[in-house]
């Protein structure tokens, strides 16, 4: 289904390229791409079982038959996409879904944009159970990865809450540590169903549950995620691609006045250039 890490690694290549890449064409795609694999940890099936079911060339073949794949393309062994998967078939249409039968219609990522996260922020959808689509909560507000961890496993955190951990983006982390532990510690506590996590950092591959990561612009850049409170409620709408805050723009622009500027622990060297430099996940956390 994607990891969200996909994003950061596209946004980032395109800048090398000189090709910009928006974060609307990930919606844009998603739209019309199905999502027909679900590998663990989201689903039951292994990336053994996808090469047992023809593997990537399988996968090509089903969305070829919508469409999908511009088949005229060359590629490394001389040929062109369309012959290396004329002779492919889908051996396990449980592993790899046929396009008639997808595990959804839409793809396995989703770009939310709001008040929380003008620049966008990233989920992987496909890793979210149905009842979290649609989610409002009480924000339960972190400034790292160790504060939250501590709550998590004190039992702090109850149903329908939103966990926020923010100052862990690219340049607060710094360079976006992977909040594998709060998601990890959710799920083991069986709250994946019922909590929310929102970040500034990112996640692995690994993660599952409405896990929203890479929110831009990120909290030690002055970010709105950094003018959060404790119970401001939220509302996560990954249909519609949105994500919103209950406070309206007067009482951001009173916290804003009385917000302490971040401070980096780094006072010089590489970490302390690369803080200076690196750029929003939005823009692929490249450096300018």
């Amino acid at each position: 289904g994607c990891s969200s890490n996909s994003v950061l690694h596209l946004l980032a290549i395109s800048n090398e390229a000189g090709c910009p890449l928006s974060l609307n064409t990930f919606n844009e795609f998603s739209e019309k791409v199905p999502n027909l694999c679900h590998l663990a940890p989201a689903g039951k099936t292994h990336m053994h079982d996808l090469d047992k079911a023809g593997g990537l060339q399988a996968v090509y073949h089903e969305l070829n038959k919508m469409g999908l794949i511009d088949t005229s393309l060359l590629t490394v062994n001389g040929k062109t996409v369309g012959e290396n998967i004329e002779f492919a078939f889908n051996k396990d249409p449980d592993t790899i879904r046929p396009v008639e039968t997808p595990y959804s219609k839409t793809g396995g990522i989703a770009v939310l944009f709001g008040n929380i996260a003008p620049d966008g922020c990233v989920v992987k959808r496909s890793a979210v159970d149905e009842s979290m689509m649609k989610h409002t909560g009480p924000a339960r507000v972190f400034n790292s990865e160790e504060e939250a961890i501590e709550t998590i496993y004190a039992g702090g955190i109850h149903d329908g809450d939103v966990v926020v951990i923010r100052y862990e983006g690219p340049k607060g982390g710094p360079g976006m540590r992977e909040m594998l532990n709060p998601t990890s510690a959710l799920a083991g506590m069986k709250l994946d169903k019922t909590v929310a996590l929102i970040t500034d950092g990112r996640f692995s591959g690994a993660s599952r549950g409405a896990s929203i990561g890479h929110v831009a612009p990120e909290a030690a850049a002055g970010g709105t995620i950094g003018l959060l409170e404790e119970g401001d409620l939220i509302t996560i709408d990954i249909p519609n691609y949105a994500i919103h805050a209950h406070v309206d723009d007067e009482t951001f622009e009173e916290r804003r006045k009385s917000q302490k500027p971040f401070e980096s622990a780094f006072k010089s060297g590489w970490l302390s250039r690369y803080q200076r430099m690196v750029q929003g996940a939005d823009k692929g956390a490249v450096l300018k």
